[in-house]
């Protein structure tokens, strides 16, 4: 009995392991197409961003560093080392 209950578990794992291998490549062109979607938004937010800056009255120098900082939460290696 314990040798029916044990294939039996193999059986399932394999199930499961062969339903779950194509999902990588699709959910990984849909992740890379999210982030490069996410890249393009805050580009043009920080041209915005820069841009009212230097309405407000900064200079372009202080405008351009300030949106670099703003830009850096855009930064994918930032979220990836806080899961690590």
């Amino acid at each position: 009995m314990t040798e029916e209950v044990e294939d039996q578990e193999k059986t399932n794992g394999f199930r499961i392991f062969g339903m779950m291998l194509p999902s990588p490549p699709s959910l990984m062109f849909k992740l890379g197409s999210i982030f490069l979607r996410f890249k393009r938004e805050a580009k043009k937010r920080g041209q915005t961003f820069q841009k009212e800056l230097i309405n407000q009255g900064l200079d372009e120098i202080t405008a351009a560093q300030l949106t670099e900082i703003y830009l850096e939460s855009s930064n994918i290696a930032n979220y990836i080392s806080l899961f690590r």
